[in-house]
């Protein structure tokens, strides 16, 4: 199969941008949804196209002419998310979804959370669908910049929670192979990084790869579930997010060989990815010295 045309969501994103940026370079066609089409931020070479995930006729609109389609869903629910696959898979062939770990088959809704909504919704409307279920991201480790930058103690909860955390270039180089090819029709990859490693060892890798000190100091499960609920505004989401984080205690994240499997390159490992984005736990203008 020969894909001329693909429709990516979430081009400028930490995977999404990597994403379009293959794409484009394989010499593939790539329609970049975007709420403004002249952001610098978007990959060179992309064809920018109006739209918003929220506005179904925009994304309906936007997604005309591709022959497959990335899908990101950004929001912390699923409300929308039906209009917005039903638009996308209008005009589009395949789909591909990037979902979550945590997404099982046969588990009720309330337990695969949005990304299984946003599943069961593309296996409603599109004709053939691929899902990338990744582990955590290795970038949301970037949210303890600011307090590793300001006291050099990560403040969290369940420290033992071991994760095998993934780098966005390799969910990335999957889902550019998968877009390509179109061999994966039906498939449910689970995308995993080499390791599972704890919370608290993250903290000690980026200490170590930035030369900040860092440390971890373990938080009461009551006192960050309300600090979650409010940054993210939703308590369902924080209930879920630390219901999971508690399991992985005793039953860390699964490793997989898929991102090997489907490239041939085996997956980077946390502190790859620490290495490349060390300057980002540093304050603007200040430099170091990353191992």
């Amino acid at each position: 199969m020969t894909t001329q045309t693909i429709f990516v969501t979430g081009a400028t994103g930490n995977v999404g941008r990597h994403v379009a940026t293959q794409l484009t370079e394989a010499g593939i066609t790539v329609r970049a949804l975007s709420r403004d089409p002249s952001s610098p931020r978007l990959p060179a070479g992309v064809t920018a196209v109006r739209g918003d995930l929220t506005d179904p006729d925009s994304v309906r609109n936007a997604a005309a002419g591709a022959d497959a389609a990335f899908l990101v869903w950004p929001f912390l629910t699923a409300q929308g998310a039906e209009a917005a696959v039903r638009a996308i898979a209008g005009r589009v062939r395949r789909m591909v979804y990037l979902s979550a770990i945590s997404v099982h088959d046969g588990a009720p809704p309330e337990e695969n959370g949005v990304w299984g909504h946003v599943e069961q919704a593309i296996r409603q409307h599109a004709a053939e669908w691929t899902f990338l279920r990744a582990g955590g991201f290795a970038a949301n480790t970037l949210a303890w910049a600011d307090q590793i930058r300001s006291t050099g103690v990560v403040r969290w909860a369940y420290g033992q929670a071991a994760r095998s955390l993934i780098h966005e270039r390799d969910i990335a180089d999957v889902a550019a192979r998968v877009l390509a090819d179109g061999k994966h029709a039906g498939a449910s990859y689970v995308l995993t990084g080499p390791q599972a490693v704890t919370q608290a060892d993250q903290v000690r890798i980026i200490g170590e790869v930035t030369g900040l000190p860092a440390r971890w100091d373990e938080a009461s499960p009551a006192a960050v579930r309300e600090q979650l609920a409010a940054i993210t505004g939703d308590r369902a989401f924080a209930d879920h997010a630390m219901a999971y984080w508690a399991q992985l205690i005793d039953q860390p994240e699964p490793v997989t060989h898929t991102v090997e499997e489907i490239t041939g390159t085996r997956a980077r490992t946390f502190r790859e990815w620490a290495r490349e984005h060390a300057r980002d736990f540093f304050s603007p203008g200040r430099t170091n010295g990353a191992k």
